[in-house]
């Protein structure tokens, strides 16, 4: 199936204003914000530059990103910064995948509290694995750990989960020696599942308690604590989902994963087929199901897709992605030191992490990273746009030139 050149920022255009006036005081400030970040993006709103090729003499006009971090065009450049820094961090042992994912109960009443519970889901997935890591009947060993939370699934329904990468072992108690995993088993999945449930079972319990926690419809009983309760009671006795995928291949299957991870939002322009009088029409993949049939495609009316894709604004501060254990951010350049010490290795060689993105910090000043479109040359930047200004034409001699 061709892709389309359909953006989440056209769809936003052409329907948000009226998405905004019939939701008014149902749409948060955050939620706003990035509605209005994703309309500027990359247009003359936020500004840009002209640039000539210097070859050529052709014109190019580039304008300005949002940076939002829920904009689908402008996580390629921060994806890439990031995995250059974690690129210099790997260590040349197997890696782990893990994912932990909360029942439907529990998702729910985190689209009201957001903060509190995606905090609270993020640190109990990690102290569940350090704790169990740590505990001699399993590794015996401290392990650094990068977590990343999504809160959708392909049809951008509210779905909280997080995405972990463990390195296949950890430091000694005393840090005098690296204890490797099996082969191909890191920790027993059901034991993680148990301890999983009783830490956020009692986070919850002591949320509730401290007035953190707000309920509205449905939901609005739950503010008292014998109704709270009785909601907990039958997720004490259900398994939870946790589970472990196959150990990487190596440091750089490590990457390759990370950088579909990182910097996802909800759903990607790519996903996007059409915008028509039926709705928007996008690419899905049933999870539940195996073979081709697996990816198929979905209409959802405008406002509903706009609704879908606003529920994963995340609040503001919430960090998405988070280290811990070895790879906190207090300890980890020394924790990374220690164990490639004790590897006899060193450090990795950081490649060509900056090659070619608009965004790319070590291009030369005044000189676009982006080849000319028309001969491959180097782009120079000959006029910065002010926001909400267009290009000036160019003068006559340089469009008799070119």
């Amino acid at each position: 199936m061709p892709r389309s050149h359909l953006e989440v920022a056209d769809i936003f255009r052409a329907h948000g204003a009226a998405y905004r006036s019939t939701n008014k005081g149902h749409i948060s400030l955050d939620q706003l914000k990035v509605m209005n970040a994703v309309e500027r993006c990359r247009t003359a709103a936020l500004g840009g530059h002209v640039a000539r090729c210097e070859d050529c003499g052709h014109d190019h006009i580039s304008y300005n990103s949002c940076r939002n971090r829920h904009c689908p065009k402008c996580q390629a450049g921060a994806a890439k910064a990031w995995l250059a820094a974690r690129e210099a961090e790997l260590l040349p042992v197997r890696y782990f995948h893990l994912v932990f994912t909360l029942p439907k109960p529990i998702a729910d009443i985190a689209h009201q509290n957001k903060r509190e519970i995606y905090n609270l889901l993020m640190r109990a997935s990690a102290d569940t694995v350090v704790r169990i890591a740590a505990d001699p009947k399993h590794l015996g060993a401290r392990v650094g750990i990068t977590s990343v939370l999504h809160t959708w699934g392909s049809a951008m329904m509210h779905h909280p989960h997080v995405h972990m990468i463990v390195p296949g072992g950890g430091l000694s108690a005393d840090g005098t020696e690296w204890i490797d995993c099996r082969r191909n088993f890191f920790l027993s999945v059901r034991v993680l599942s148990r301890l999983y449930r009783r830490l956020i079972l009692d986070g919850l319990v002591k949320l509730h308690k401290a007035g953190k926690l707000q309920f509205y419809g449905d939901h609005a009983d739950m503010l008292e604590r014998d109704a709270f309760d009785a909601f907990l009671q039958p997720l004490r006795k259900i398994d939870w989902v946790v589970y472990a995928k196959e150990p990487f291949a190596g440091p750089k299957a490590v990457l390759a994963y990370l950088s579909r991870y990182t910097h996802r939002v909800a759903i990607s322009n790519s996903r996007l087929i059409r915008m028509d009088d039926r709705g928007i029409t996008f690419r899905v993949k049933d999870y539940r199901v195996t073979g081709p049939k697996r990816h198929t495609t979905m209409t959802l009316a405008t406002d509903e897709f706009i609704r879908r894709f606003l529920i994963h604004v995340l609040p503001r501060g919430q960090h998405r992605i988070r280290h811990y254990g070895l790879f906190g951010n207090g300890i980890r350049a020394a924790s990374i030191a220690t164990v490639r010490s004790l590897l006899g290795t060193g450090r990795p060689d950081p490649g060509h992490a900056h090659d070619g993105t608009p965004d790319d910090a070590d291009a030369p000043a005044r000189v676009l990273a982006l080849p000319c479109p028309c001969c491959g040359g180097r782009l120079i930047i000959v006029e910065t746009i002010a926001p909400e200004q267009h290009p000036r034409a160019p003068p006559e001699t340089a469009r008799a030139a070119a």
